[in-house]
């Protein structure tokens, strides 16, 4: 079975088999012509796969610019919430957690849907670069918070299921506050 990401409901839905009969054929498209460039001694890659090769090495480094856009990408819901989380989480993103495991969120390694976490360390998920945790932080909204219609739910969720701190919601409010995070995500 075959699944896409929906962007706009922070859910995978099903591909229809078009899509993956297109896929197919794609895949099978690149293979056979990699196999007959070997065959002809072709060293050079072609522009296409020179274009893949700039578009996968080109990360861009962590910011909170980057964050707040990527959050806005992903429609993830009460983004000034979630980054609350990440600042609280990381300290101001300096903590050994974020620095060495790129983990925004104090995420622990997901056992039971869809992850990107590599594995654990230090006791909490690591990922290769910070945004892989971002999405993994937008799987398990749309897993577990879905159906949560309020902020005040949302906090109230946070607090049962997510915090391992006492008073993570009100620690989370004063830092919307403080920092004014609702004006970021007009």
């Amino acid at each position: 079975m075959f699944y896409k990401y929906n962007k706009k409901e922070l859910k995978f839905e099903k591909c229809s088999k078009g899509l993956v009969i297109i896929f197919v054929v794609s895949l099978l498209s690149c293979v056979f012509s990699y196999i007959v460039g070997i065959n002809r001694g072709l060293s050079n890659p072609t522009p296409f796969e020179k274009e893949l090769v700039v578009l996968d090495t080109k990360e861009k480094p962590f910011s909170q610019e980057e964050l707040i856009t990527m959050l806005k990408d992903l429609n993830v819901r009460y983004p000034h919430i979630v980054l609350a989380q990440s600042i609280l989480e990381t300290g101001h993103y300096s903590s050994t957690i974020f620095k060495t495991n790129h983990n925004l969120f104090g995420m622990k390694e997901a056992r039971r849907r869809v992850k990107t976490a590599k594995g654990t360390q230090l006791n909490h998920a690591y990922y290769e670069n910070w945004k892989e945790s971002v999405y993994d932080y937008a799987f398990y909204q749309c897993r577990y918070m879905g159906r949560i219609d309020s902020e005040d739910e949302y906090y109230q969720a946070l607090d049962a299921s997510y915090a391992e701190a006492n008073q993570y919601s009100t620690l989370l409010k004063q830092i919307v506050e403080r920092e004014n995070l609702h004006s970021l995500f007009k």
